[in-house]
């Protein structure tokens, strides 16, 4: 990805990584700005040009460095080096929140974030593992900062515990050859291609990710999966069945043998409604008002009794192919 404009806090340009960005992106117009948290003129754009904001590339430091405890894969949530993204997912949670907000935001102290993460995993009583990707996709981050390769053997060499991220990107050549001492989790998310084509727009085939993952399990990494999230369209158990399939087939023995799976229903909100109807009209509809209920805050979830089916569906279909103790949890 290469942005088609830059908007900088001027105090990035005191940073390393703020001087290679500029640099790199010399050619491009820079705008500087007060705040990334809140650059107006973006904030009012029309939903219609939320494709065009997502080619925009946000430089600024990260000040916010609270943890937050966590129950599944890693023990804390770590705010770390990106926010955002560049693919355009329909349903992605980061829109939600920030609404039109959800361009790529790239964070330039980096050597401070890892600095605290380092005390931090230090004093813990037992080794932690550490999720540094809830916030964007660092597969994707990595290919216009370079940080992942540095954050791994920065960590590797000076911190205690584990790392993990997922990702539905394939780009992972810069992380095979690391000495990363299996204390880095790599976790691809999967859907059926169908999804992927025309609700997770701008990311990687499901081809693409499924050789991602062998890769890195063949290079050492510990890895799991996510399906996630899983989105009950008209044949839905069809399309899952074609993506248990396919796993079947294409994963590696090793992945296969080692591997865990998460597995997460889809969440959908108004905003999402709002901002697609206006920025994609010839996509997939994702709210049904038969088959969702309202869950606070705007959002929607699934029905009971339909998540329920969802989950007896999927759970005898992994149990067939892979065995039901891969399941770590249904969310």
């Amino acid at each position: 990805m290469k942005p088609s404009k830059v908007y900088y806090e001027p105090e990035v340009l005191e940073y390393r990584l703020g001087k290679e960005l500029q640099d790199k992106y010399k050619d491009l117009p820079w705008i500087p700005i007060e705040n990334h948290n809140n650059i107006e003129e973006l904030r009012t754009k029309e939903n219609t040009e939320f494709q065009k904001l997502k080619t925009l590339l946000i430089l600024g430091t990260r000040k916010t460095h609270k943890y937050s405890p966590n129950y599944k894969v890693s023990d804390y949530l770590v705010p770390f080096t990106s926010s955002g993204c560049t693919a355009m997912c329909l349903y992605c949670y980061l829109v939600c929140n920030y609404n039109k907000c959800s361009y790529l935001r790239v964070f330039v102290n980096r050597e401070q974030m890892m600095e605290r993460l380092i005390r931090f995993s230090m004093k813990t009583e037992t080794e932690q593992v550490f999720e540094i990707g809830s916030n964007s996709d660092l597969i994707l981050e990595n290919t216009i900062t370079g940080n992942l390769p540095w954050i791994v053997e920065e960590f590797i060499k000076k911190g205690r515990g584990k790392l993990t991220f997922p990702t539905k990107f394939n780009m992972i050549e810069p992380l095979l050859g690391l000495n990363h001492q299996e204390r880095v989790i790599f976790r691809m998310s999967v859907n059926p291609q169908y999804i992927i084509s025309n609700i997770e727009i701008g990311t990687a085939s499901l081809n693409n990710r499924i050789e991602a993952v062998n890769k890195m399990a063949a290079a050492g990494y510990p890895v799991g999966l996510l399906i996630a999230p899983v989105i009950l369209l008209p044949d839905w158990q069809k399309m899952y069945l074609e993506l248990l399939d396919v796993l079947e087939e294409k994963l590696s023995p090793k992945v296969k043998d080692t591997m865990f799976l998460e597995i997460i229903f889809m969440t959908y909100s108004f905003i999402h409604r709002s901002i697609n109807h206006e920025a994609f009209p010839e996509a997939a509809e994702l709210y049904d008002k038969e088959l969702m209920r309202g869950r606070g805050m705007g959002k929607y979830s699934y029905k009971q009794d339909l998540r329920e089916e969802g989950e007896a569906f999927l759970l005898k279909e992994i149990d067939k192919r892979f065995g039901k103790d891969k399941i770590l949890y249904f969310s």
